[in-house]
């Protein structure tokens, strides 16, 4: 089993995406809400123009120390499954960053393996917006 074991990671194609991201608007976050529509897929944006409310929960930092935030509600459905961000062709919502460049964030996932679980539940639980400054 991997230590540690990461809730959330990209795909080589996402990471070169997220660096090119980072080279036009510096540095980025990323926010999933779980809403409807393109609010269930990963937004990016730049860093502080989102602002993460107190409930939202940090799954962890992807490559260039980009912080992923997941809403509470989204977090407790998901909260058993490892999220791999990757990119699509296609316009996702223009509020996010990658949407001039014809391509969308999605999210793909699996349960996470028993090991992986407990070694999770033996973390302390994942920090959240009340947690972190703004």
């Amino acid at each position: 089993m991997p230590d540690p074991v990461h809730r959330v990671e990209l795909t080589e194609q996402a990471e070169a995406l997220l660096h090119t991201l980072i080279g036009q608007h510096g540095a980025v976050m990323f926010h999933q809400s779980g809403g409807c529509c393109d609010g269930s897929s990963p937004m990016c944006y730049p860093r502080g123009e989102f602002r993460v409310g107190a409930s939202d929960v940090l799954l962890g930092y992807l490559d260039a120390d980009t912080p992923f935030w997941m809403s509470a509600d989204q977090f407790e459905y998901w909260r058993h499954t490892h999220l791999t961000v990757d990119v699509v062709a296609g316009r996702g919502s223009g509020f996010s960053l990658e949407a001039p460049e014809g391509v969308r964030f999605l999210i793909r996932s699996r349960l996470f393996t028993d090991e992986e679980t407990a070694y999770l539940q033996a973390q302390p639980p994942p920090r959240t917006g009340a947690d972190s400054p703004h």
